[in-house]
């Protein structure tokens, strides 16, 4: 039986995520949380769109890179982190809709490293077409040895 009921692990990673700067610079939310799985989008706008009107490639990478993270935060034991170590991001398809949707699932949880696969589509007129898949690799940390969290609209100082 897990510890922590799942809804108040959730709720503690959707508090984290919304620390993250970069999820609000995008524009990106998380749309589904389970054990195991999370599934994140961005809508289109301009600024997220490369010279032919597409989904730049590295709004996908970023959705591939924090959807898996989020979705291997959903099996974390209390007091563990996570980090990303690696992705392999393929791109198959334009990315040419109304919206980028990236459902991440936990391939083989661990205790020092976590596999998840995400699969991104985007969707135009309702209908969902995929864009890209990936692997990532991603590592389990003990939180004490995390930077603290920053608080929301905290800037991090440069090094």
């Amino acid at each position: 039986m897990d510890a922590i009921p799942f809804e108040s692990r959730a709720a503690g990673i959707r508090e984290r995520v919304a620390l993250q700067g970069f999820m609000h610079l995008i524009g990106a939310q998380i749309d589904d949380l389970a054990p195991g799985s999370a599934t994140i989008s961005v809508n289109r706008r301009n600024d997220l769109l490369q010279q032919h009107g597409l989904f730049h490639g590295g709004v996908t990478a970023f959705l591939i890179d924090n959807g898996t993270t989020i979705a291997a935060a959903t099996v974390l034991k209390p007091g563990q982190g996570v980090l990303t170590a690696e992705y392999k991001l393929n791109l198959f398809s334009p990315a040419d809709g109304d919206r980028l949707i990236c459902r991440s699932r936990v391939v083989k949880p661990g205790n020092r490293m976590i596999i998840v696969a995400a699969d991104v589509f985007t969707e135009k007129d309702g209908r969902e077409k995929q864009t890209a898949v990936a692997l990532a690799t991603i590592a389990v940390l003990d939180q004490a040895s995390m930077p603290p969290l920053r608080q929301a609209g905290q800037v991090a100082s440069g090094r």
